[in-house]
């Protein structure tokens, strides 16, 4: 049985290249920079990348299929390649200004684009004020997701942009219409996103760096444009606005819009959000008990693990000291994750909470009456065994992520501790690290990481479905070779 037809690539194709367009576009903002800084040398990258992007995106934009009826399989494959392709055009750039190889450009724009944070370079004040930007950029625009800004700019309304919309993981709506929810979750970004600059210049922050950190933090990003990160400006009032920051961007988009509507009472209704809120206690609690004392250094980093930001403000260095019930704790809340519909990695809670109550359902239904029929509830809302089973699967795939990709860095001779950690902040997209990502890593151990976050920006099945289409595509490639030989024999 086929699953993809020649038709199927031409939906894709068509489709995508409205958001390769979209995606060229967003590389010419960057330019602005460039020139106002005097950094015409840089130019060429930027121009270069978009034009590709652009041409490219127009030529399949023009292909047309049979019928434009898209599925939730076009959704996820176009989700995919869109991705990869970003991250392909970041690392473009960088090796055209940079000089940097490819693949580097590849894991440092991957990382961006997918909010992780970790970050190749070493000296990143010495990169120019575009460079900086454009990582701050792309993290802004992967934390909403750049399929999503591209269908909300370039595509009519209609099924296609449901299918695509919910491949990125986004099926909760605020309007009735697809297109309305993606215009007032882009509202609602660049609303807090404003907010954050204006409360950074206002601490003492200069316009540039108001910009870059606010894009940074509100998308749960944490990539920085100073080498100690923010721990650069030893400033409290930006501490807390960062903090506050990171937290709204780890509550979805739907419990924002209600917050306008309800006068805030939404946001502590929420049970993602209470969620959130507990773990920073009790973590921050438990690490009180352990190390008799907590530094705001020490707050800070229990926050940007549960929002998988991965910002800091101290040295990894200095993490390699802390014992190893803070480092464990740092990793439980990077694999949770914050509010699903939103800008954070991991599992997400809602995800988490409902394993927890599958693992409760399970129980007493061992333990009652035989025949007593058991609902699932979170907040009063009944759970379908459909979504639990799908919470159990994805948690269960997750785990197994982390494993293999654990077991590549192991077998490259890395720190079983210090490997673990960086595995798991790559797959649920958080960027703090104990030091192990750097130029020096293996081939190998780079494309391991690549593919971790992708799949957990992705959150893992697209990224199947794309694997498993291009290996469908082949046999079909093979099948009609297959047949213009026998017609040739025939002749």
């Amino acid at each position: 049985m086929k699953y993809i037809s020649i038709n199927d690539v031409k939906i894709i194709s068509h489709y995508l290249g409205r958001i390769m367009q979209a995606t060229g576009i967003a590389f010419l903002v960057p330019v602005i920079v460039a020139i106002f800084y005097r950094e015409f040398n840089c130019l060429i990258g930027f121009i270069i990348s978009s034009g590709i992007s652009l041409v490219l995106g127009t030529l399949l934009n023009h292909i047309n299929p049979k019928n434009l009826n898209i599925h939730l399989k076009h959704g996820m494959i176009i989700s995919s390649i869109a991705w990869i392709w970003a991250s392909f055009l970041g690392a473009i750039v960088m090796t055209i200004i940079l000089h940097l190889p490819l693949l580097d450009g590849m894991f440092e724009n991957t990382s961006t684009w997918t909010g992780t944070a970790f970050t190749l370079f070493t000296n990143i004040e010495s990169l120019p004020h575009s460079i900086l930007f454009l990582r701050s950029f792309e993290g802004w625009l992967g934390g909403l997701g750049i399929v999503i800004i591209g269908i909300t700019i370039l595509l009519r309304p209609g099924t296609s942009a449901a299918k695509i919309y919910k491949s990125e993981d986004k099926d909760e709506r605020i309007k009735p219409s697809i297109i309305k929810t993606m215009h007032k979750t882009l509202e609602i970004y660049i609303v807090y996103t404003l907010i954050g600059i204006v409360l950074y210049i206002l601490a003492g922050l200069p316009i540039f760096d108001a910009v870059n950190l606010c894009f940074s933090m509100i998308c749960t990003g944490g990539m920085s444009i100073k080498n100690q990160n923010i721990g650069f400006y030893h400033n409290n009032i930006i501490y807390i606005i960062s903090m506050v920051l990171m937290i709204m961007g780890a509550v979805s988009f739907p419990v924002h819009y209600k917050i306008m509507k309800t006068k805030g009472k939404a946001l502590f209704r929420d049970v993602q959000f209470q969620t959130i809120i507990i773990l920073i206690i009790a973590s921050t609690l438990f690490i009180l008990y352990l190390n008799k004392f907590i530094s705001n250094e020490m707050l800070f980093t229990i926050i940007a693990a549960i929002t998988t930001t991965g910002a800091n403000c101290i040295d990894p260095n200095i993490m390699l000291s802390w014992k190893p019930g803070i480092i464990i704790i740092l990793m439980i809340l990077m694999v949770i994750g914050g509010s699903s519909g939103s800008t954070v990695g991991g599992i997400k809670i809602i995800r988490f909470i409902t394993v927890l109550k599958a693992i409760e359902k399970n129980v007493i239904e061992i333990v009652s009456p035989e025949g007593r029929i058991i609902k699932t509830k979170i907040k009063n809302k009944n759970i379908s065994d459909k979504a639990i089973k799908e919470s159990c699967i994805y948690f269960l795939i997750f785990i197994l992520l982390i494993i293999v990709s654990w077991i590549v860095l192991l077998s490259q001779g890395y720190d079983s501790c210090y490997s673990l950690f960086d595995i798991i902040s790559a797959v649920s997209n958080n960027g703090l690290s104990l030091g192990m990502v750097n130029l020096s890593m293996p081939v190998v151990v780079k494309l391991t990481m690549i593919m971790d976050m992708l799949l957990g920006k992705l959150e893992i099945i697209p990224i199947i479905v794309l694997i498993r289409a291009l290996f469908e595509f082949g046999k079909l490639n093979k099948s009609q070779k297959n047949k213009l030989k026998r017609i040739k024999a025939k002749l």
